[in-house]
């Protein structure tokens, strides 16, 4: 009898140990990016369990990884000057890109840019731009610039991102400078502009601002296109602008974590999201720019005919990067206190 108990003792033992050896990947991304049915499909097909965080913007990604034990995290999404951040800080680690057989699909054009001139960190997921969408049943004039937000026939009619450099960027192109600036003149005017344009602001939201403008909320949205792409197919009312003064751009990009432990795991988790197909149900249902050059083969003319998803490379190219800007995000955030 005793050998009997041992014998399931280390029965179960030996189960237990099995159960928590199972393979898995710890995933820092945005919220509403990836399906879970992508997921799901990755998973089921490598036998590998997806450990799924999420954040709402770079500034709260870099605080999650920064405070994070090291090897928390096999795998990040962090935007271009994030990355550029992150990279001095040492948090990420070089691509070894020798492990990607799907490495040719990614489209030349969002390669090679400043933030990681080599993409020896990064490698492009998504790209993203901010436009303004209104809703023209409700709006009759025509709008095409951020300074036609400021009329207070729009009190209480607009959502915004809720995001610190993008907002902040947005008042200074409706000033005529640079997204990027730190003069702190021109920032303080960029502080009163947007003062003025908060008395027209229902709310600031990064996470689901496709919502206000699906629900009727709000008539008005600066929000980023892929959410603009959804809520143009929910109101066919909706008409996107790219504004005149200038917008902003991003891309999103797979990074790995300095002492990420399931680094070959995540490397697989890389390879499966960059095939065509797999691309294609993610742009399906997070409609931002697709930069996947086998998934433009398949994706549908909804996406495609609808100029907030769809944008073209010529026009992203027009568009205007978040930069790092090193200790004078102090004054950014010294706006932003006032702002919120």
């Amino acid at each position: 009898m005793k050998k009997i108990i041992l014998c399931i003792t280390l029965l179960l033992l030996l189960t237990g140990c099995t159960q928590d050896n199972k393979e898995v990947v710890n995933i820092l991304n945005w919220s509403s990016y990836i399906p879970d049915e992508v997921i799901r499909e990755f998973e089921k097909e490598y036998g590998i369990k997806v450990n799924y965080s999420t954040y709402s913007s770079n500034e709260e990604c870099l605080a999650k990884l920064s405070s994070a034990k090291e090897g928390t995290y096999d795998l990040v999404f962090p935007s271009d000057y994030m990355i550029e951040l992150m990279i001095k800080r040492d948090l990420i680690q070089k691509i070894d890109k020798s492990k990607l057989n799907n490495l040719e699909n990614i489209n030349y054009n969002y390669l090679n840019y400043n933030y990681d001139y080599y993409n020896e960190y990064s490698l492009p997921f998504l790209a993203a731009s901010v436009v303004i969408v209104y809703d023209s049943e409700k709006i009759k004039d025509d709008i095409t610039s951020y300074n036609d937000l400021l009329d207070s026939k729009y009190k209480g009619e607009i959502i915004l991102l809720d995001d610190q450099r993008v907002v902040i960027g947005m008042a200074l192109m409706a000033l005529g400078y640079d997204m990027n600036d730190t003069d702190s003149d021109h920032l303080e005017e960029a502080k009163e502009w947007l003062l003025k344009l908060k008395e027209n602001v229902k709310a600031f939201d990064s996470d689901s601002p496709k919502t206000f403008m699906i629900s009727k909320e709000t008539s008005i949205g600066v929000i980023w296109n892929a959410e603009a792409a959804l809520a143009m197919e929910e109101n066919k009312n909706l008409k996107v602008v790219y504004p005149s003064e200038g917008f902003s751009v991003s891309i999103d990009n797979f990074a790995i974590p300095k002492g990420a432990k399931n680094i070959d795991n995540a490397y697989l988790f890389i390879d499966y999201i960059l095939e065509g197909k797999v691309m294609q149900k993610i742009i399906e249902a997070y409609p931002y720019k697709n930069v996947n050059l086998e998934t433009q083969n398949y994706l549908s003319d909804t996406y495609l005919d609808n100029n907030a998803s769809n944008i073209s490379d010529l026009m992203f190219s027009t568009g205007s990067f978040v930069e790092n800007i090193g200790d004078k995000i102090e004054l950014y955030d010294k706006v932003w206190a006032e702002i919120k």
